[in-house]
């Protein structure tokens, strides 16, 4: 739990970093949407229940500031983890384009089921595709640069906790 606890730390850091960062770029009319960044550490290099409880602790923190119902966020983060890490047995996971790419398909993922979502409660005669697409085209632009720092980051404070190790000889 102790692993789970630093990661989430890290992710609650990012998150404040992202709010931030989309607090500055209101004027221009853009949001920044980093949710594959959430998943990506935990399910590539993580135990399931470890990376699981982040992610899900996570994403219970991205519901806080959302107006969407309590768990959106939470239930989408953990679904995409749960796809990454079925997958991960199959891909060189400690490579960091590995790592890039996962992120930036997770959060495709998770953009595109938070967009449907939010799409249905839309008023009859709304077209919010082209805001959207300049938002996806931000987010993944700023999670494909972003993604190898945080993996280092993530690595890092582990490391200095003294809980750097993960298990990559068996899938559990």
């Amino acid at each position: 739990m102790r692993r789970s606890f630093l990661l989430f730390l890290s992710l609650a850091l990012l998150w404040v970093l992202v709010s931030q960062v989309n607090h500055e770029l209101g004027p221009l009319r853009i949001s920044l949407f980093c949710g594959g960044l959430f998943v990506v550490f935990a399910a590539l290099r993580m135990e399931r229940t470890e990376g699981m409880v982040a992610v899900f602790a996570a994403g219970l923190l991205h519901d806080v500031g959302t107006p969407l119902d309590f768990g959106v966020h939470a239930l989408l983060f953990t679904a995409a983890h749960a796809f990454v890490y079925h997958i991960r047995h199959r891909v060189h996971r400690e490579e960091v384009l590995v790592g890039v790419l996962a992120a930036l398909l997770s959060n495709l993922g998770i953009f595109l089921g938070l967009s449907f979502y939010v799409g249905r409660t839309l008023p009859h005669g709304v077209d919010p595709w082209p805001r959207l697409f300049a938002d996806l085209l931000a987010s993944q632009l700023a999670t494909a640069v972003v993604t190898p720092w945080f993996l280092s980051l993530q690595a890092c404070m582990l490391g200095w906790a003294g809980q750097a190790r993960y298990r990559s000889e068996h899938r559990t």
